[in-house]
């Protein structure tokens, strides 16, 4: 019998190597991806783009989620299992707070389309599938404790929280109160070489690149002081796929549980280029110098700044490790070393 999964998000950093990851597995592997869809996200794609069963639809429309989980389950009339990966999401933190209606509709009511999707399903079917809500470490926001775990309480701290700490409860309702097979990941922050380009590390490993290469003077960049607990993408979907492998479904946090702040990330960046800096000045005023010739290279940029900062993350991942067997493969050394030296 056949293995079935179905990724939201497929064309992003996580639904890409989820992607590689199911396909070793021998899953036969569907995606949803939106028509607006910018041409270079498929670039994460095209190396397995004739393996997947790419459907086009979007989150904001149920009726497409509905039509494409009915056609996987119509293609393919023996199949052990289905696994459903929600990582679709409006997922810039500070973007949320300019277009927080959107980012409502698709990672809140987004995950609730999918799982009245799955709940209308008869019986026999509805217990063939699996279900995968890509929850987020920015759903602590404001830290009640530290390190933050399972049962630690949400506060968050953006209109992107909001809608995930929704659908995490979502999440957990349907799995309580219909039986479904419902798993959240709560994720801490983890990065790649196909992370966003609007994103900090890809921001500053791109910058980094760009100021060697003489395209640009120096990096401007918000609150370097935030701390973050930061890892390999490639490790984090294995951790979702090891969630929906258990016989029961449960919630798992992902993280490394090493915190480093902004400014240590970048110093280890520009290490990794031969490029040593100290720091001057403080607050807005504050910038980083090469240490051999004074150039300036990070300036601080007021615009980049949140309304609602959100000043340490850091994930207690025992859960995790206990239970599903998961593990690292990457530090953040290796982390940054991979980010310069793939594209």
């Amino acid at each position: 019998m056949s293995k079935l999964a179905f990724v939201t998000g497929i064309t992003g950093q996580d639904g890409s190597y989820l992607s590689e990851l199911l396909l070793e597995k021998r899953y036969k592997v569907y995606g949803i991806v939106r028509r607006t869809s910018l041409v270079y996200t498929f670039s994460r794609l095209e190396h397995i783009r004739d393996k997947l069963n790419l459907e086009y639809g979007d989150l904001t429309d149920g009726s497409s989620i509905t039509n494409i989980i009915h056609k996987i389950i119509n293609e393919n009339t023996d199949f052990s299992v289905l696994e459903i990966y929600n990582l679709a999401a409006q997922s810039h933190v500070k973007i949320s707070f300019d277009i927080p209606e959107y980012t409502s509709l698709v990672d809140g009511i987004g995950t609730l389309k999918i799982l009245e999707a799955i709940r209308v399903l008869s019986k026999d079917i509805q217990d063939k599938i699996k279900f995968y809500q890509a929850g987020t470490s920015e759903m602590y926001g404001e830290v009640i404790e530290t390190p933050q775990k399972e049962t630690t309480p949400f506060n968050p701290q953006s209109p992107y929280a909001c809608a995930k700490v929704y659908s995490h409860f979502l999440v957990k309702n349907y799995r309580e109160g219909y039986g479904l097979y419902a798993c959240n990941g709560i994720l801490f922050n983890h990065e790649s070489p196909r992370r966003g380009a609007n994103f900090v590390t890809a921001k500053i490993i791109n910058g980094i690149k760009d100021i060697v290469k003489g395209k640009i003077p120096f990096l401007q960049l918000g609150n370097i002081h935030s701390k973050r607990d930061w890892g390999h993408s490639k490790d984090y979907v294995e951790g979702m796929w090891l969630m929906l492998q258990q016989e029961k479904p449960d919630d798992y946090v992902l993280a490394t549980g090493v915190t480093t702040t902004v400014q240590e990330f970048i110093e280890k960046a520009f290490k990794s280029v031969n490029i040593e800096i100290e720091w001057e000045g403080k607050g807005e005023d504050e910038c980083a110098i090469n240490k051999v010739d004074g150039t300036i290279l990070v300036v601080i940029d007021k615009k980049y700044f949140r309304p609602c900062e959100v000043d340490l993350l850091l994930g207690d991942p025992s859960k995790a490790r206990e239970k599903l067997g998961w593990k690292l493969n990457y530090d953040l050394d290796g982390l940054i070393k991979d980010m310069f030296e793939n594209d």
